[in-house]
């Protein structure tokens, strides 16, 4: 995706690298791999100013405290433009998340960790512009289900020219050994619930070398969306989730997202709700939203309020209300909307999982566009 000030583009120059790459990609881990950093860098929610840097040290005893050195450079670490130190322990599985500020707006930063005299992987991110900007290029993905196939279109995406990229939700996926895909198997086989079992998953999927390369290229800004958790996923409960024989949807959710924020490089809020809006410059805004765990009511076709209740709601009031402040408030050229569900109609079926179970939250947000007049809107949308 490529936007200026003139032109948006919607569609991907990967398809083609995709078509030539080898179709072993990502079956066996990078033998090369830094023994204490075997999980590679990730950075994420970049800003004029701040950026996430992410990392895990990957062999440190149970029980124990590490502390890790690291470094941004603007040249190749001839000289450090920034430089700390974090502590970590197994209470946050050993991952090591930093929120580096006072950088500086439109640079281009590497960074590395340093632990036990060894030093990770060399990861990359541009910041956004603090005023003009003339183009971005963003890569938009979702549903990365390891059991169904390989990671070529990261790798593709790892050797683009993008200041970011937007993933839009199921990052991971929830199911056991050949429940759902059988072309790759599942750490641990067996569909995850506990906190031990969400962390080990993430570790399997941090371990792929063609993830660890597009993170290693470039800054993501992630949302979830239900495979985080499970199948179907609303505030209070999931199609894929049995509370009889699994134990109450609540003590799941509460873990999968503990390990959602250890070992995804989003930037963390103060009553851990994820939407946020970030700007690059003056030409775009992008409004993250949370559809699927914060505000969601019951789906209508297992058990929740019918489809033409008004009150049915997808965000929730508060992230409602926040939306209707921000989005109108925006004065970029372009307001980008990121979300996990298809917001637009399609004509084969109704959905009762995306907006069209949640009519009249679609249409009050289509009323807040033409109510406030709000031009150059493009909602992103993953799922499907």
């Amino acid at each position: 995706m490529t936007l200026s000030r003139r032109w948006f583009l919607k569609g991907s120059t990967m398809v083609p690298m995709v078509a030539a790459l080898p179709l072993t990609s990502g079956c066996a881990e990078d033998d090369a791999a830094p023994a204490v950093f075997v999980h590679g860098v990730a950075s994420g929610d970049p800003t004029p100013t701040a950026l996430i840097i992410w990392t895990r040290v990957s062999t440190a005893p149970a029980g124990t405290s590490v502390e890790v050195v690291w470094e941004l450079s603007t040249d190749d670490f001839a000289t450090i433009a920034a430089t700390g130190t974090a502590t970590t322990d197994d209470s946050r599985d050993f991952t090591v998340k930093v929120d580096v500020t006072g950088l500086v707006a439109g640079t281009r930063y590497a960074y590395r960790f340093t632990a036990f005299d060894e030093t990770s992987a060399v990861g990359y991110a541009r910041l956004p512009s603090a005023g003009a900007q003339e183009q971005l290029r963003l890569g938009v993905c979702s549903c990365a289900s390891l059991a169904h196939g390989y990671f070529h279109a990261y790798r593709a995406l790892a050797a683009q020219t993008l200041d970011a990229v937007v993933h839009l939700g199921d990052y991971i996926y929830e199911y056991g050994t050949n429940e759902y895909g059988e072309t790759r198997p599942y750490e641990p086989a067996h569909e995850i619930l506990t906190l031990a079992d969400y962390r080990t998953r993430y570790s399997q999927y941090r371990r792929d070398p063609d993830l660890q390369a597009v993170h290693a290229a470039h800054p993501f800004i992630v949302v979830w969306d239900d495979h985080e958790v499970a199948d179907n996923s609303w505030r209070d409960g999931a199609n894929n989730h049995q509370p009889d024989t699994e134990g109450a949807f609540a003590d799941r959710k509460a873990a999968a997202l503990q390990a959602y924020r250890e070992w995804m490089p989003i930037r963390d809020s103060a009553d851990g709700h994820i939407y946020r809006k970030l700007a690059f410059g003056d030409l775009v805004e992008l409004f993250m939203l949370d559809t699927r765990l914060l505000g969601r009511d019951l789906q209508s076709d297992v058990g929740g309020p019918p489809l033409e209740d008004p009150s049915r709601t997808l965000l929730g009031a508060a992230q409602e209300a926040w939306l209707a402040t921000e989005l109108p408030a925006s004065t970029a050229t372009w307001r980008l909307v990121g979300q996990q569900v298809m917001m637009g109609q399609l004509p084969q079926f109704v959905n009762p999982d995306a907006w069209d179970g949640y009519p009249a939250a679609r249409t009050r947000f289509f009323d807040l566009l033409a109510q406030h007049a709000i031009p150059d809107v493009v909602v992103l949308t993953g799922d499907i």
